[in-house]
């Protein structure tokens, strides 16, 4: 189960913060990561496998359009959530 207030709250700019690319890349991860130990379990949840694949689209649009607007952040957050990074930009 996430918390969700509590990753929020983490990975917000300010307290009114609630849906800043940040916010919602970090709360795909934790869906992602809850999704993924539910599927170790249970290999023969096909919905649950397309749900995933769907929420790591997304989060990977998200991380694209946050690369390329906000490159600092980018490297900041994909460090404290353990994503890998693609070598698309060197800078």
């Amino acid at each position: 189960m996430i918390d969700k207030k509590q990753t929020i709250q983490d990975n917000a700019k300010s307290d009114k913060d609630t849906g800043s690319t940040t916010v919602q890349i970090a709360l795909l991860s934790a869906r992602i990561s809850n999704l993924s130990a539910h599927l170790t379990a249970n290999k023969k949840d096909k919905h649950g496998q397309r749900g995933l694949q769907l929420m790591n689209g997304q989060r990977r649009r998200l991380l694209k359009y946050l690369e390329r607007t906000n490159y600092d952040e980018y490297i900041t957050l994909t460090d404290k959530l353990g994503i890998r990074r693609g070598q698309r930009i060197v800078r």
